[in-house]
């Protein structure tokens, strides 16, 4: 790696831990995340901007290629927007359940129970709409390729849905396809790809999650020691 003092400037301020508080903090956050679920049941209890931020500031950490950080989160809060959002959403869900998918992505489904109604949409107090961008670069309003842009902005969402579920908020990734549709009610560029809706907040009281969703694959089967 070639480096400067013109171009690099020396790590601070990360974190350095004994190997045992190194176990302690990994066994807690996985202690943490294995309480996410994907929910589908929200109250409307109202979640504070501040909150919403943060979890976005988190997201923005991640790493992404050439350092151009394509991603933008449009949070949309107001009724209006989310019934939009909602419509447009259940218009695409309606193709995909009538015909659009095929038995196989259905039948994988159909231990989850879901359908075209999307009440949760509009229930919910923020759906946070992501959106990739073909074009950015690292200073706001530069116009240049963007490169690995959709691990980029997976990685980043991934980073918002920990960060949401550290703050005490449910979570549900939801992809409608086509989902074209956001980039008018969001008024987003044409230049901007949406990536998924991440609906945010409580859970209702009540809510429940399918029995298939808590079947999680051993470490021996997604992991090797090399």
């Amino acid at each position: 790696m070639k480096t400067s003092p013109e171009t690099h400037v020396p790590l601070t301020g990360f974190p350095v831990y004994t190997a045992s508080e190194m176990q302690a903090r990994a066994a807690a956050f996985h202690d943490t995340m294995s309480s996410r679920r994907s929910v589908r049941q929200f109250s409307d209890k109202p979640v504070d901007r501040a909150v919403i931020e943060a979890c976005i500031r988190t997201a923005a950490r991640a790493p992404s290629g050439a350092n151009h950080q394509p991603w933008f989160f449009a949070c949309v809060g107001s009724a209006q927007k989310k019934r939009e959002i909602r419509l447009a959403a259940e218009a695409e869900e309606r193709a995909f359940y009538s015909g659009k998918a095929g038995e196989d992505w259905l039948e994988a489904l159909a231990p989850i129970g879901t359908d075209a109604d999307k009440p949760y949409m509009e229930t919910a107090p923020w759906l946070i709409c992501i959106f990739a961008q073909r074009r950015g670069g690292v200073q706001a309003g530069e116009d240049r390729k963007n490169y690995y842009i959709h691990e980029s902005v997976g990685i980043a969402t991934g980073l918002l849905i920990a960060a949401c579920q550290m703050a005490g908020l449910a979570t549900l990734v939801h992809t409608p396809n086509p989902m074209a549709f956001l980039n008018g009610i969001c008024g987003r560029p044409e230049t901007e790809k949406p990536f998924l809706i991440l609906v945010a907040g409580h859970p209702a009281d009540g809510a429940v999650v399918p029995k298939h969703a808590l079947i999680k694959k051993p470490l021996e089967a997604i992991a090797s020691w090399l």
